[in-house]
């Protein structure tokens, strides 16, 4: 089997796969970008060109004459932007704590295997099931409201702990830490300790160690779970729609009310700028960490 594996070019071995993705991944990508140069019709999907699409994307932008402001795709864009943000920062450092505590704090790899097991137990209920959980919690007759007011703390519920950027940036920590933490500590245990028992016996201090060896080795782990979470962030609408009420506004969002109303050429015109940014936004950090090398 092995000499036949030898004597296959490496295009041929590699051609089941590329088939799998060209099918999967690159046509529907293509039958997107070709569905956001169709006219829009109120009744059918009817094939054409035009470029109207986008100009009604970013019609008035950047800034709209009416009101003044930002156009309300740019309002969109960087709404969601921000969410990007705050999640990624949040993740990272929870992340990062915890991958560094289990990888150089847990002794055994037993207890490394329990306190991962434990961390993924989340993961096997549905997301939405996961974010309905902090509605109890954080509704204004939830039980962190009723616990302060009987504790005196306050005198009348807090609006913004529910349906507010606070409960959607809280739900996007809560399902997309993992993601951070996982690639993090799997770069963490590829580390050599001697490196760290060296640096040590040099007399770096715990922070030194810390900014000048363990993080400079991790950057790949850090590199794949920030593109883990931020393109999730990006492109989701079910954790902006539950905890936002339905009255936040985000890309994905966006996208998922244009099909609603069957606006189909308009949402794949957004989805192509959307993944446009995505793209651009690999590229830059690829840029930063040559990953086909660190791998």
């Amino acid at each position: 089997m092995n000499t036949v594996n030898k004597a296959l070019p490496g295009w041929l071995q590699a051609l089941p796969m590329g088939a799998v993705f060209a099918v999967f991944f690159v046509l529907p990508l293509l039958l997107v970008a070709a569905v956001s140069l169709w006219p829009q019709n109120e009744y059918a999907l009817e094939p054409g060109f035009t470029l109207q699409n986008y100009a009604t994307l970013f019609k008035g932008c950047p800034i709209d004459a009416d009101t003044g402001g930002l156009c309300v795709t740019f309002k969109t864009y960087l709404s969601t932007f921000k969410f990007c943000a705050l999640v990624w920062l949040i993740t990272l450092v929870l992340g990062f704590a915890i991958a560094y505590f289990v990888a150089f704090h847990v002794p055994s790899v037993a207890a490394q295997t329990v306190l991962f097991t434990v961390m993924t137990i989340p993961f096997w209920t549905s997301n939405v099931i996961r974010m309905i959980s902090w509605i109890p919690l954080l509704g204004r007759h939830g039980f962190i409201n009723q616990a302060l007011m009987d504790a005196g703390l306050i005198r009348q519920p807090m609006e913004w702990l529910l349906y507010s950027d606070f409960s959607v940036v809280l739900a996007f920590v809560h399902l997309n830490t993992t993601f951070m933490m996982v690639p993090i500590f799997n770069s963490m245990m590829k580390i050599d300790r001697a490196l760290l028992e060296a640096a040590d016996d040099c007399g770096a201090s715990a922070w030194q160690t810390l900014t000048q060896v363990v993080i400079p080795l991790t950057r790949t782990g850090i590199l794949i779970g920030s593109i883990f979470v931020i393109t999730l962030v990006m492109g989701d609408f079910v954790t902006v729609g539950v905890m936002g009420g339905q009255q936040i506004a985000s890309v994905g969002k966006t996208i998922q009310v244009q099909t609603s109303y069957l606006q189909f050429p308009l949402a794949a015109a957004n989805a192509v700028v959307l993944l446009a940014l995505v793209l651009a936004f690999i590229v830059a950090l690829n840029r930063l960490v040559d990953l086909r090398r660190e791998l």
